[in-house]
């Protein structure tokens, strides 16, 4: 079958146009005509049929085209009641006249969309100058460095070769093409010139590896990029990277680095751009990961106590099968110690020779000398990361053994083992800086009030559950085990004890004690007790370990316990699936050292937090998380699927992980029969109400009515993800990157939701005042604290209003600039730039620093679009500036609220006494105690990240002025000025952080 000509040049956008097809033409009246678009054989008009119009007024010219856009970025499609029904990648708009007019379109694909967007940029740009395309494609860099490569190979210099010979050089151009797709499209290309030979010219050469190696998606994107180009500039690729890819400082110097590392072609490297392999080359190299860099190194505090942190932990880490026939394997401990794993297990007996061993207790036929497997910890133990490691003894050895056990750890650990005796006088845990490169016993202990040197202490919690499962008899005592004082000795920060409820826990547990909950208790305490789990977290360890009915040692969702708090949630490190997904990508951030601290709301002693919290949590900002699934790229067969031959049908399903009010998936459409390049081309849009417990899982499954199948996925934070074009690379099933399997996706995080398949509780674009939700004080009951609370009403109002009223004046902008909410403001600055330029092409504006702020001056009279868009930019710059120079004394205020209420802290149970409450209702009035000082701190935090947003904006928007020629031209002394202003954005920046902010 001969595969479908694929879109690889302007020429071929500008043949598609030519061949013409059907758009839906949107109206303002709501009203969606089909009409036949076709591009004129002399390139000059745009008709369309039929049409009540005469066949002259049904068309327009392409001179009196102004821009192209992408997506529903106009007046029409904005207020269209019909609009939710149009994806976002199929709308494109056509914006004519010298009143910026458009002529709004839908096609039945995005790929259609794309090329039709491409085809009428290019004639646009090149309108001005002689188009020859006739030559189509034939002299672009690209084919020139083609040829050269083919010379190269010729050795004959007959200007032709053998087909064997021309698909091995098109293969080491490209390795992840199948051999039998270049010979096919061979004999496609001969075919059509009706040739019966097995030589390959030198153009057929350069066409085949054209339409072979040229992803129509980057293609696009290239064009989009270069203003209409075939290749990239410096200048070009410098505005890409800051204004899309979201990289700050980048230099010329830095660009053409890139360049001369990327490019293929000699000619390219040395002029300084680059063409349309070596960009794609580019976009799949480690420079555009998806997971930033900078949380490949440890970038968290460290110095927070132990409880305040999330710690990689393995389960039955001896174990590489199930529970139930599993022989016990050194591999087990190698594999979760290279993993960063930071918390393992021992389960360990009485061996032969006085050597205890370590054994899965349902299968003892392979049991592990216990001196073996320490010396691997030993030799591994900071192999991966150097802070502390925590071994869960699970004891079932004789008094003897005991002894033996201490003796080789002591011998083989030396001071790595960490047995300082905690001090009373401390609160909380020592931190992971602390107890760097220590390793940590958890266990039972002997009671240090009483002088034995053996005793009786209950068993470990997870053996009691399973003996009581066994038994059935739940009401049974658990086992007592005898303990020898130096085995208790060893055990100081993790000593275990047993859970009761959170009350005594809170009145009697001390912080070097752990509690381990069994899967289901924990699923209780987690849904009947949220609120209490949070806060018992703060302070204590929580281990919780998968249920013993688990007998194929499958795995509990790690995500339910992290959103409580839990620190300690074993894994079964042999089972792979999606919650080892889950729990692998978690703990790649923060440099992968197995330690990811919570959550500030969840960590401060004083805050209000529900893991079952359905909504906004108090005082953090929901960000919106905009995903568009581009292409897949070389996807494999799914492993056992033998029904469809080499045929798949992928699709994408986004899942978003974390509280459950983020927690939600949604899926592309299936891409018949394609594994090399599927095209989805869908934008989705998440809200994100707790961003730093988020995580998203991408899965690429193969459509199939037996059963869908798993053909790759990624897991990655939320916290880790890069901005703008990004290449993810796909896992197999049991978690081993796939060599050039990927996903090819864009990526924004706002706190504005508009564009993608929006979900039905997304924020509007724009918040009025009306609509608008501030985060409410709660009544505690006690009037001498309500009062003080009464104070810090109108600031929070003022906060709220000030962030949202500058966010709203940003939309604005964004909108009449004809880009969505996700658009950079240096997008904005650039597409201002080339709207407004006076007939001669001079700039029709100026920048004007007025007190350091960037203000847009006309340069003589404006056409009303032009001042509508540049009263819209003013509003903006004075919002921001309110917010800047007022944020100050509001914050001010909410803090001085927040100071007084926790002056009450310790005494809330005294004036609830005398204010008459008690139990329930006392509780109660702590809880909205909690959830005013978090809202508080919160709204703070929120304002003061408004301001230093809007300082970082106002910088942005004048190096966006300077760099697009938007300052007086030949004025050094203006450019001087605005040097000067830049200094001072930057002095009052860093002048306020230092200060109050």
């Amino acid at each position: 079958m001969p595969s479908e000509k694929k879109i690889s040049s302007a020429s071929d956008c500008i043949s598609f146009m030519q061949a013409g097809c059907e758009l839906k033409k949107v109206r303002p009246n709501s009203r969606i005509y089909n009409r036949f678009f076709t591009l004129d054989p002399d390139l000059q008009a745009l008709r369309w049929e039929p049409s009540k119009k005469d066949l002259d007024k049904a068309k327009l010219d392409i001179s009196a085209i102004k821009e192209i856009r992408l997506g529903k970025n106009t007046e029409t499609f904005r207020n269209n009641g019909l609009a939710d029904q149009i994806s976002e990648d199929c709308a494109l708009s056509v914006i004519h006249g010298e009143n910026y007019e458009s002529l709004d379109l839908v096609a039945n694909s995005a790929d259609v969309a794309n090329i039709w967007v491409s085809g009428l940029r290019y004639l646009v740009s090149r309108s001005k100058q002689p188009l020859d395309l006739m030559e189509g494609s034939h002299n672009t860099p690209r084919f020139a460095w083609l040829k050269t490569v083919f010379e190269a190979a010729d050795v004959d210099g007959n200007g032709i070769m053998l087909e064997d010979m021309s698909v091995e050089l098109i293969k080491k151009l490209n390795p992840t093409l199948k051999e039998s797709k270049i010979r096919l499209k061979f004999k496609e290309i001969q075919k059509s010139k009706e040739k019966l030979t097995t030589r390959v010219t030198k153009e057929e050469f350069c066409e085949a590896f054209s339409e072979l190696c040229t992803r129509p998606e980057v293609y696009f994107l290239l064009v989009q990029i270069s203003k209409n180009k075939e290749y990239l500039d410096a200048n070009d690729l410098m505005l890409f990277l800051e204004a899309e890819q979201g990289v700050t400082h980048i230099t010329e110097e830095m660009c053409l680095d890139i360049i001369r590392r990327y490019e293929l072609s000699q000619e390219g490297q040395l002029k300084g751009f680059l063409a349309i392999d070596g960009f794609t080359q580019y976009l799949l190299s480690p420079e555009c990961d998806i997971f930033d860099p900078e949380h490949k190194k440890v970038v968290q505090d460290m110095t927070q106590p132990l409880s305040h942190y999330y710690i990689n932990a393995s389960h039955n880490t001896y174990l590489i099968e199930d529970q139930l026939r599993g022989p016990a394997d050194i591999n087990g401990y190698v594999r979760a110690l290279k993993m960063n794993c930071r918390s393992i297990e021992l389960d360990v007996c009485d061996g032969p020779d006085n050597e205890p061993i370590i054994c899965n207790r349902n299968n003892m036929t392979s049991p592990l000398a216990f001196r073996n497997v320490i010396e691997v910890i030993n030799k591994l133990a900071f192999f991966a990361s150097e802070y502390p490691l925590i071994l869960c003894l699970g004891n079932h050895c004789s008094v003897q053994q005991q002894k033996v056990m201490v003796q080789h750890m002591k011998r083989i650990f030396g001071n790595k083992l960490y047995t300082e005796a905690p001090l009373p006088s401390e609160a909380y845990l020592p931190s992971p800086e602390k107890l760097k490169m220590k390793i940590i016993v958890k266990g039972k202990k002997l009671p240090c009030d009483q002088d034995i040197l053996e005793g009786e202490v209950t068993d470990e919690d997870e053996e009691a559950e399973i003996s009581r499962r066994l038994s059935e008899d739940f009401s049974r005592e658990p086992k007592l085990i005898w303990l020898c004082r130096e085995l208790s000795d060893l055990v100081s920060l993790c000593k275990s004890v047993q859970y009761k409820d959170f009350e005594t826990s809170m009145k009697s547990q001390n912080y070097w004690e752990i509690c381990s909950f069994s899967e289901a208790e924990a699923n209780r305490i987690a849904n009947e007790y949220p609120e209490d789990f949070v806060n018992y977290n703060k302070k204590f360890l929580s281990r919780v370990y998968p249920s013993a009915m688990r007998i194929d040692s499958s795995n509990l969702n790690p995500q339910d316990f992290w959103n409580c708090g839990c620190q300690i949630v074993a894994m079964n490190y042999q089972t792979p699936g999606p919650m080892m997904d889950l729990h692998t990508g978690w703990f790649l951030q923060n440099g992968g050292c197995g330690y990811v601290l919570r959550p500030s709301v969840m960590r401060d002693e004083v805050s209000y937090f529900s893991a079952n919290t359905k909504g906004i949590v108090p005082g953090v900002s929901p960000q919106v998380l905009h995903i568009k699934i581009i292409s897949g790229q070389n996807f494999p067969k799914p492993k056992g699927a033998c029904a469809k031959g080499d045929v798949i049908d992928p699709y994408v399903c986004i899942e978003i992980h974390g509280i459950p009010a983020d927690c939600t998936e949604q899926r592309t459409k299936t891409v018949q029969q394609n594994s090399d390049n599927p095209i989805f081309d869908e934008s989705f849009e998440f809200q994100i109400n707790l961003p730093e417990l988020a995580m998203i899982r991408f899965v690429v499954l193969d459509d199939d009515y037996i059963g869908d199948e798993f053909i790759g996925q990624y897991t990655i934070p939320l916290e880790c993800l890069q901005p703008g074009y990004r290449h993810i690379p796909l896992r197999s099933f049991v978690g081993d990157i796939m060599e050039h399997v990927t996903l090819f996706v864009h990526i924004a995080i706002t706190n504005r939701s508009g564009g993608g398949k929006a979900q039905k509780r997304s924020l509007s674009v724009r918040i009025g005042k009306k609509a608008r939700e501030y985060t409410m004080l709660r009544n505690t009951g006690l009037k001498t604290i309500d009062d003080i609370f009464k104070l810090a009403v109108h600031p929070l109002r003022e906060a709220t209003d000030m962030r949202e009223n500058m966010q709203n004046a940003m939309v604005s902008v964004k909108e009449l600039c004809g880009l969505p909410p996700i658009a950079s403001l240096k997008q904005c600055i650039l597409t201002l730039s080339s709207r407004l330029v006076s007939a001669d092409n001079s700039p029709s504006v100026t920048l004007c620093m007025k007190d350091a702020f960037p203000y847009l001056e006309p340069l003589g009279t404006l056409p009303d679009v032009q001042k509508k868009v540049l009263a819209a930019y003013d509003l903006m710059i004075q919002e921001s500036k309110f917010l800047i120079e007022t944020a100050d004394i509001t914050h001010d205020k909410i803090v001085q609220c927040q100071k007084a209420g926790m002056e009450f802290h310790e005494e809330l149970h005294n004036l609830g006494t005398k204010e008459g409450l008690k139990g329930r209702k006392l509780s109660k009035a702590i809880e909205s105690f909690a959830w005013n000082i978090t809202v508080l701190k919160g709204q703070g935090d929120l304002l003061k990240n408004a301001k230093n947003e809007a300082l970082e904006n106002m910088k942005q928007i004048q190096l966006a002025c300077l760099s697009c020629g938007l300052s007086r031209a030949g004025s050094g002394h203006v450019d001087a000025k605005a040097k000067r202003c830049l200094e001072a954005i930057q002095e009052k920046d860093t002048g306020d952080e230092n200060g109050r902010l």
